[in-house]
């Protein structure tokens, strides 16, 4: 048994979580290039960074959950079970017989009256779950495979990236044969072995991601790097007796974090769309608007037609898809050199 209950840990995750976006903030506003690059920023995509904000705000009120205040009247289960936030915006009963069209009165099949009539925003799916409800958990389990994902592979990425193009020799041959076996397996399979291998859930999902994803930015780091360590002030940081670590720490890897900003950025909706595919498949995590886009592709055989489910999850995933984009190309914009003075 856990020693810390799954919801107590998720509630300890979000506060970490806004805790390091306060002193990421903190720290973006002593410097005057992250501060100029964020007022920029905003200037350029306001409508796309709303809609992200959006989107994280109904992830983490997803992620702060606890028990009592819910569950039907004499179903002791269902009151002991913790709600997160999002749930508590709804009934505890707020599920229908099975489909229901959006705010009808009545059950889709049958015509028999609905439990709760003209709430359902977006309609049921076929077990009578109220698909706002079912679209909004969905934003969690979306940020949990981009974050956490590329909390994995940039670091892999950047240890691999940098012990290659900074050292040299062996390890440069080492990494470089890791990453060209890697690059020689096609990732989908690879990546539904991996699965088939640690289980189908979250973690394991984003770890299997994870290993999978880093090599092509690791290919990024190395050749950055081997540009860097030939530069005047490393030369000269060498001579004046720095140690590797400490040149690595303090000239090499600052000069890569608009790479990590913008890969980060650029990373995230592939990964999403990468979850999609495995959903697609029959791998992907519960609860994510794959799987509720898979389980849509046969109601459009119905007849007449059942739409909601399949327009709810991709109108969202579509959303944040395009706004992380949005955000990713003008951060490129802002931070990269190459593109600097460009468009002006």
């Amino acid at each position: 048994m856990s020693l810390v209950e799954p919801h107590v840990l998720s509630n300890i995750v979000v506060a970490v979580l806004l805790g390091g976006a306060v002193a990421a903030f903190a720290i973006a506003r002593r410097s005057d290039l992250w501060s100029q690059a964020g007022r920029e920023l905003i200037g350029r995509r306001p409508i796309a960074i709303g809609a992200i904000a959006l989107f994280v705000s109904v992830a983490m009120l997803d992620s702060v959950a606890w028990v009592g205040g819910g569950g039907a009247a004499g179903n002791v289960l269902e009151q002991s079970r913790p709600r997160s936030v999002v749930d508590r915006m709804f009934a505890p009963d707020f599920k229908e017989k099975s489909y229901s069209a959006p705010l009808a009165d009545i059950e889709f099949y049958g015509g028999a009256d609905l439990s709760h009539p003209g709430s359902h925003l977006l309609g049921t799916d076929i077990l009578g779950r109220d698909v706002l409800h079912l679209t909004l958990k969905g934003a969690r389990v979306a940020l949990l495979i981009g974050g956490l994902t590329s909390l994995i592979v940039i670091p892999l990425a950047l240890l691999m990236g940098i012990s290659a193009g900074y050292f040299g020799g062996r390890i440069d041959d080492i990494v470089f044969f890791v990453v060209s076996t890697l690059a020689s397996i096609p990732t989908l399979l690879l990546l539904i072995a991996l699965i088939m291998v640690l289980g189908h859930g979250p973690v394991q999902v984003c770890v299997a991601m994870g290993v999978t994803g880093w090599v092509g930015f690791c290919r990024i780091v190395r050749g950055e790097t081997f540009k860097l360590r030939e530069l005047d002030y490393v030369q000269a940081a060498r001579a004046l007796g720095v140690s590797e670590i400490g040149i690595i720490l303090r000239h090499i890897l600052p000069n890569l974090m608009h790479l990590v900003v913008i890969t980060f950025v650029l990373l995230f909706s592939g990964l999403v769309l990468s979850e999609a595919i495995l959903a697609y498949l029959g791998i992907g995590i519960d609860g994510s608007w794959g799987q509720m886009i898979d389980q849509a592709r046969d109601e459009l055989a119905r007849d007449p037609i059942i739409w909601w489910n399949l327009v709810a999850a991709s109108t969202a995933l579509f959303a944040l898809i395009l706004s992380v984009n949005f955000v990713g190309d003008a951060v490129r914009d802002i931070l990269d050199p190459k593109t600097l003075g460009e468009g002006e």
